[in-house]
């Protein structure tokens, strides 16, 4: 299915948005955070929707080298939404406004105490971007329409877990949750159906 990078197409995600019955985890006990799932026009010329997605830096001392959404912690009195854009300006220079929200998807815990909530937005133009070099090794856009596709979903079961471990493929990489999560729930928002992700697992690495 094409998803083109145009404005009824985004008019069509935000109205699907507003109308997702958003999932929030109590969050007890767990620390809040926020990531952002920007959508962008594809830089291979089809005119497609794509989604931003780093690679950490091998220097951080957690996750270091993993595929992440841009995102980071919560700080006192900051709403999710601040969260999410001020995390984007400080890892790609996007500084992107309330008005570029299209709306938030279900929180999901992970297995190293955090609760992550994804806001998605649209974003017409990149030019601004400009990595933290701190951070992030460098920044890539993954077409919507790809991920859409059957194959691109796996589901694979641990000895670890009774959950299913979701992993993404995304080109000849493969990306797990907690970054799957929300990016798979948006594959299906954007197929008009509503998924649910809190029980995906996370692989055994992500763990810590």
């Amino acid at each position: 299915m094409s998803h083109p990078f145009s404005t009824a197409f985004r008019d069509e995600i935000a109205q699907r948005c507003r109308a997702f019955p958003r999932v929030a985890h109590d969050g007890v006990g767990l620390k809040r955070s926020a990531v952002v799932i920007t959508l962008v026009e594809a830089d291979d010329g089809s005119g497609q929707t794509a989604f931003l997605l780093t690679r950490r830096t091998p220097r951080l001392r957690a996750h270091s080298g993993q595929w992440a959404l841009p995102g980071g912690r919560c700080d006192p009195d900051e709403s999710l939404e601040q969260t999410a854009l001020r995390e984007l300006h400080e890892e790609l220079g996007l500084e992107l406004g309330p008005e570029h929200v299209l709306g938030v998807l279900d929180d999901y815990a992970t297995r190293s105490g955090y609760v992550i909530t994804p806001v998605v937005c649209w974003l017409e133009d990149t030019a601004a971007m400009a990595l933290n070099a701190a951070e992030v090794a460098s920044v890539h856009r993954f077409r919507l329409d790809h991920i859409g596709r059957e194959e691109s979903v796996i589901f694979l079961t641990i000895p670890e877990s009774d959950r299913p471990v979701i992993r993404l493929k995304l080109g000849e990489s493969h990306v797990h949750a907690p970054t799957a999560a929300p990016l798979y729930q948006l594959r299906e928002l954007v197929a008009g159906r509503i998924t649910r992700v809190a029980e995906l697992e996370q692989p055994v690495f992500a763990w810590k």
